[in-house]
């Protein structure tokens, strides 16, 4: 019935290329931390870094911290899905609710969520609900303006389409608007989704206890600059494997929901 065709850039570059990177990086990273122009206490070598690694995961200090983000991640991100996609739905269904809402959301769409963290830290106390809804506040909107355009680009042929064959509402929600939307809802998500990651470890640099944004600021209070790296990488390297499953996952959904807007 659809005609669009939606294709997912996969985030995951070729071994070959990827291994050649990873080694003139490693490489110029080695040369400089070796040279004595820097000292190691500043940039310490690849070794170091690995050897903490080794050292933080098998005492379980790394593993910890990854899952407090990962279980903060996939929450968060959960419940801004859901309200994104809910919103977006009931403005375009009507059109008073959107008037209403504009302006509110406008401001809360301009306002970064990290600089609502005092007044968060105040209302909510240290914990895992301020990471929740800093995660939240910064993946909503991608979501709900994707879905949003997404839902209102339904062609005038499917909605007389709908109206002659006298659909349901669920009927012309899930066989008519949601297909016809999926492609602006993927790439919201995956927008979303990249905001969701890098507020979630701005939200742990100053309000956590736990997670891989805490664990660099302990790092570093603790003059732990391997430490420090270890942590960065971890989050670099954890966000790319994220994206690109999050991809694959897309992927996967389409292939077998909407075939006929898959590529």
């Amino acid at each position: 019935m659809m005609s669009k065709k939606i294709a997912l850039s996969n985030s995951v570059m070729p071994p070959l290329h990827t291994l050649a990177i990873s080694f003139f990086f490693l490489l110029a990273w080695q040369i400089v931390a070796s040279s004595g122009l820097v000292s190691n206490y500043l940039l310490p070598t690849p070794g170091m870094v690995w050897n903490t690694a080794m050292v933080t995961w098998h005492s379980g200090l790394l593993p910890g911290h990854i899952a407090a983000s990962l279980f903060r991640i996939a929450l968060g991100f959960s419940l801004s899905v859901l309200t994104g996609v809910f919103m977006a739905g009931m403005v375009t269904r009507f059109s008073s609710l959107q008037k209403l809402l504009s302006a509110p959301f406008a401001f809360m769409r301009m306002t970064p969520p990290l600089a609502l963290i005092p007044l968060l830290i105040l209302w909510l106390g240290i914990g895992g609900a301020i990471e929740i809804t800093i995660i939240i506040l910064a993946s909503f909107f991608p979501v709900f303006l994707a879905t949003r355009d997404g839902l209102c680009r339904v062609s005038e042929a499917h909605v007389e389409l709908a109206r002659s064959l006298n659909l349901s509402p669920w009927t012309y929600v899930t066989r008519i608007a949601i297909p016809s939307a999926v492609p602006s809802i993927i790439t919201g998500l995956r927008l979303a989704f990249g905001y969701s990651w890098r507020a979630l470890i701005g939200a742990e640099l100053i309000a956590a206890s736990s997670g891989l944004g805490y664990m660099i600021m302990d790092a570093q209070e603790m003059q732990r600059t391997d430490e420090v790296f270890v942590g960065v990488l971890a989050i670099g390297v954890l966000g790319w494997i994220l994206d690109a499953l999050f991809s694959k996952g897309c992927g996967f959904f389409l292939r077998r929901r909407f075939p006929e807007i898959a590529e």
